[in-house]
């Protein structure tokens, strides 16, 4: 099977939140299951600085209404099937950051990701590369299955091409002005509620799901979540109409990069055996961080730092949980609303809590290998990787019932000692606070924690399984084409 995956951001190369580490794992695994497998990027500033590329000289010319672009395809390899393309556009992807800055997301974004779809299309034909499947993620890529059914619906290197959509956090669709509908290069006939309109603009999200072949959502839960208004974002009715054709794939981890017996960036490597060094990780990150006391339970945060992710439940309960003798690290980014208030806090309780705004990949391992718990209380989540590694390192997930935290956390029973973390339900600071109390409560017992640290370290999300389900479902799309 020939698979190509489309999107704005994958690892290696480029990373703004998990999509970008779902994608390059997933790449991975579909290419170690033998399958003839290649990935597609926006050309962006930081990939040229870090990688070697190479050009192939060749490059496509694409008009969106009155405007018309060029761009040129590069490889991260010169062999006749290379790992990865690149579409070089630099007045569109030559900048500082993928989507936006502090000041707010780029004005043109409506036109890079209306050109990109396209460029994908016309790097298909101009490399000859006849893909069985295109796996589109998230609303950058969601014009591109509309495209396929309309502009190039007779193309010879397309016309049996099928298309797969991912919905990885549905909260973000690429909604745009009705004026950007010249962009895209389609009629007015398709800026309709039974097309590409959303309350009287453009969503790019709502394209991907009307006209891709199959969908998928990247946990089960959240598959059944997003056909309910709360959690539908206003495309509820959209998906409930395409219920049929809408799969939950929980997504894996990498566990060549996380995995405490491997990892390089931690100070002592431990498994399951060898506890004693975790609590070696645990001191130096306490020194580290400046936290006083290391006898106290750990709670770690490492987050993109949104409303989203219920910090909220977090600030509402902060003299709560320090009042139950209970130290919190916290590394993340995103709004600055919740950067101020975190470090605000920190100020307040020092030695209590820790916060760094920014990214700091060596210290976020030190935090997944180092605490004793991971907080997670999400208004959403779609799938959440921080629970996956979290479980991994044997540091115990104290989470909300919702999504993918739902699918792959076991909510501990105290009466049998089983379990894999904490679950809470209600989006309350109340429900917050007891699933910490329940979690305090069996720190305090070193045996029941002990087993529980074992069977959550003995949790396996690697990617082989939802690879081989993403084959099966890349067949069952090839088996909907209709051009």
């Amino acid at each position: 099977m020939k698979i190509l995956i489309a999107a704005s951001e994958a690892v290696p190369y480029v990373k703004t939140g998990g999509l970008a580490d779902v994608t390059g794992a997933l790449l991975e695994e579909l290419r170690g299951l033998k399958q003839d497998v290649s990935l597609i990027l926006p050309l962006y500033s930081s990939i040229k600085d870090n990688f070697k590329l190479y050009n192939t000289g060749k490059s496509v010319n694409i008009t969106m209404g009155q405007l018309t672009k060029s761009a040129g395809i590069w490889t991260s390899d010169d062999s006749p099937a290379p790992k990865s393309y690149f579409v070089d556009c630099a007045d569109l992807y030559d900048r500082p950051e993928l989507y936006g800055t502090a000041q707010g997301e780029y004005p043109d974004n409506a036109l890079r990701f209306s050109f990109f779809p396209r460029a994908v299309l016309e790097t298909c034909i101009a490399m000859k590369l006849k893909p069985d499947v295109i796996h589109c993620n998230d609303w950058q890529t969601g014009l591109l299955p509309l495209y396929l059914r309309t502009f190039y619906s007779k193309n010879r290197y397309l016309m049996k091409t099928a298309t797969l959509f991912t919905i990885h956090n549905l909260g973000y669709q690429g909604i745009f002005e009705s004026a950007d509908m010249k962009y895209t290069g389609m009629g007015w006939n398709y800026f309709t509620p039974e097309g590409i309109e959303f309350y009287g603009k453009l969503n790019y999200m709502k394209a991907g799901l009307i006209y891709s072949d199959l969908l998928t959502a990247v946990s089960n839960t959240y598959a059944n979540e997003i056909l309910d208004p709360e959690n539908g974002f206003g495309l509820d009715g959209v998906l409930r109409n395409r219920k049929n054709d809408l799969f939950g794939v929980i997504n894996g981890i990498d566990y060549d990069k996380w995995d405490p017996m491997k990892d390089d960036l931690i100070p002592a490597k431990y498994g399951p055996e060898n506890l004693r060094f975790k609590a070696k990780c645990k001191k130096i990150l306490v020194d580290r961080t400046g936290i006083d006391d290391a006898g106290l339970p750990l709670f770690g945060i490492v987050s993109r730092l949104s409303s989203q992710k219920g910090l909220d439940l977090i600030f509402r309960s902060l003299d709560e949980l320090l009042g139950m003798k209970a130290n919190i690290i916290v590394l993340g980014k995103g709004e600055e609303y919740y950067e101020s208030l975190f470090r605000t806090a920190a100020g307040k309780f020092r030695g209590r809590l820790f916060v760094k705004t920014g990214f700091d990949e060596a210290l976020s391992h030190l935090v997944y290998s180092g605490c004793d718990f991971f907080l997670m209380p999400s208004k959403y989540e779609p799938c959440g990787l921080g629970q996956l590694i979290s479980m991994k390192y044997g540091t115990i997930p104290v989470a909300r019932k919702t999504g993918g935290l739902a699918d792959t956390i076991q909510d501990y029973n105290h009466r049998l000692s089983t379990g894999t973390g904490f679950l809470f339900s209600d989006f309350t600071p109340e429900a917050l606070q007891d699933s910490v109390k329940r979690a305090i409560n069996v720190f305090n017992d070193r045996k029941r924690m002990k087993k529980l640290i074992h069977d959550a370290m003995a949790s396996d999300f690697s990617w082989r399984k939802s690879a081989v389900r993403y084959l099966e479902l890349y067949k069952k799309a090839m088996g909907e084409v209709k051009r």
